[in-house]
């Protein structure tokens, strides 16, 4: 009995390893994120979709397992031509999931998930071809092509349903232009960008030159205005001068004759190196004489009332010749006092009388009968009137340089001189400047 058992234990044990071993071989379980076929002999007997645990037939069944979950697809770069014929390259990226099984099988054999996405890519570039061939190039590169990327997932979930998988869905990762376009295609923006900028620059410098145009006229008129002032101003104030020096001149006419001589030896004898050339009784140094009186001058005399012109010349003619008897050469010096001329020991060359004495004018006033007959017997004598008036400069002539025999008419119309007097001072430059 003993030895029976034994026995049978011995062989209960491999029949219970044989049993489990059977029990195990006919179980499977299937994931929840997966799907199951029961193949036997290559042939579909069952299909577990549910998650859980399954039943085959040991030995003879075999399960195949595919993922349920949503795959992706990644697309080589396409090169597609828009409507517009401009050429683009292409980045797509489908979504797909197995929703058949058993097609999914028979579509794909054993290759499984590895044969299937190299049956779809074809599709998908496909779709692509023919959704973005069909429009222009602006809509494929717009922000906006939400409406182009659904056309291409339902061409591609149609033409992909006998493999018993589903398209979810296809974007277009990158739109670009070919390496070849890239260089025209910036070389044409950047000209585009430069046009661009030239036109703000020309309408830039245009307003500038708009600007400019009025801020010119603006000084033109503003400087015209305040030029019309000045000269108002300057009449007014040159009115109110010539008044000033008509009204002073009318007062006192020798004492302003006085001061404006004064003046103009002051002006003229300016410098240690002052040269004047002029003559020794012209009228310029007519104030410098030893006694400090101003030599007889006819035409600064006033004319007494009632008297002819023809007799004060000659009455101022009497007294010159008395005067110059008795004139001695006054000393010239400058405004530091230190002599001038011959003075300073400088000899002064004599400048001819045809420079220093005018030609003889016509005068409106008849000299005297006794002149007449003296001119007329000079000229008899076949003398000379210059060599005449050569003793002139020693104090015994006595006639008078033609510009003193016009001062007499001068002397008729005190007001006309009275308003002659500030010019003269205007031209004390130009005198100085013939001196220097």
């Amino acid at each position: 009995m003993a030895a029976r058992k034994i026995a049978l234990s011995a062989l209960a044990v491999p029949v219970v390893i044989v049993i489990v071993f059977l029990g195990l071989s006919a179980i499977f379980i299937v994931d929840e994120r997966e799907k199951g076929l029961v193949l036997r002999l290559g042939r579909v007997v069952a299909v577990k979709e549910e998650p859980g645990m399954g039943i085959k037939m040991p030995f003879v069944d075999n399960v195949v397992k595919y993922d349920d979950r949503i795959l992706g697809l990644p697309t080589t770069p396409l090169e597609v031509t828009p409507l517009d014929d401009r050429r683009l390259v292409v980045d797509a990226f489908a979504r797909w999931r197995i929703t058949d099984p058993v097609g999914f099988r028979q579509a794909v054999g054993a290759g499984g998930v590895e044969v299937a996405q190299g049956r779809l890519e074809p599709i998908v570039n496909a779709a692509i071809r023919e959704v973005l061939g069909a429009v222009p190039s602006t809509d494929v590169l717009s922000d906006d092509r939400t409406t182009l990327m659904n056309q291409i997932r339902d061409e591609a979930r149609k033409n992909s349903s006998g493999l018993g998988v589903e398209i979810i869905d296809v974007r277009l990762t990158r739109t670009d232009l070919p390496e070849q376009n890239l260089n025209a295609t910036y070389a044409r923006m950047r000209a585009e960008r430069e046009r661009e900028a030239a036109d703000e620059k020309a309408r830039g410098g245009e307003a500038a030159q708009r600007v400019r145009a009025a801020a010119d006229r603006t000084v033109v008129e503003l400087t015209s205005e305040a030029q019309k002032r000045a000269d108002i101003v300057r009449g007014e104030a040159d009115a109110v001068r010539n008044a000033i020096y008509a009204d002073a001149f009318g007062r006192d006419p020798e004492f302003f004759a006085f001061t404006r001589s004064m003046t103009s030896y002051e002006r003229a004898l300016q410098g240690e190196n002052s040269q004047m050339v002029i003559s020794p009784d012209g009228e310029f140094f007519s104030y410098l004489a030893a006694d400090g009186s101003k030599t007889a001058n006819p035409a600064s005399e006033p004319v007494p009332p009632g008297e002819r012109a023809s007799e004060a010349q000659s009455r101022a003619q009497s007294s010159t010749v008395g005067e110059d008897q008795d004139l001695v050469t006054p000393e010239v010096t400058d405004r530091e006092g230190k002599p001038l001329g011959e003075s300073a020991g400088v000899k002064l060359t004599p400048v001819p009388e045809s420079l220093v004495t005018p030609p003889e004018e016509p005068s409106a006033v008849m000299p005297p009968s006794g002149e007449q007959s003296t001119e007329g017997g000079a000229e008899a004598q076949g003398q000379n009137p210059a060599e005449e008036a050569a003793p002139a400069d020693d104090g015994a002539s006595e006639e008078t340089p033609p510009a003193e025999e016009a001062a007499p008419p001068a002397e008729e119309d005190a007001p006309a001189a009275e308003e002659a007097a500030p010019p003269a001072d205007e031209t004390a430059p130009a005198e100085e400047q013939n001196g220097n």
